[in-house]
């Protein structure tokens, strides 16, 4: 798997976990709707730390919390 796929994948686990709208979080989080959706839906790819961390906060677990997963340990290198 690839850090996409795996950050949009946390995502939806995250708002599929919590019973949450894709708008609940952004609220909660200041992060635009249409940002989220776009990493959801394959149009930003690569979304920045910040964006992820305030993403976070409005979920309430830290950045550690979001990439501690075996998808994440289990992501092949990028190719450049």
């Amino acid at each position: 798997m690839d850090t996409y796929f795996c950050t949009k994948s946390r995502i939806f686990e995250l708002i599929e976990e919590r019973h949450l709208s894709i708008h609940a979080p952004a609220i909660k989080s200041g992060v635009a709707p249409s940002t989220i959706k776009n990493i959801l839906y394959g149009k930003s790819k690569n979304p920045g730390v910040v964006t992820l961390k305030l993403l976070c906060d409005g979920l309430g677990i830290s950045l550690f919390d979001f990439f501690d997963t075996e998808h994440f340990r289990s992501t092949v290198p990028e190719d450049i």
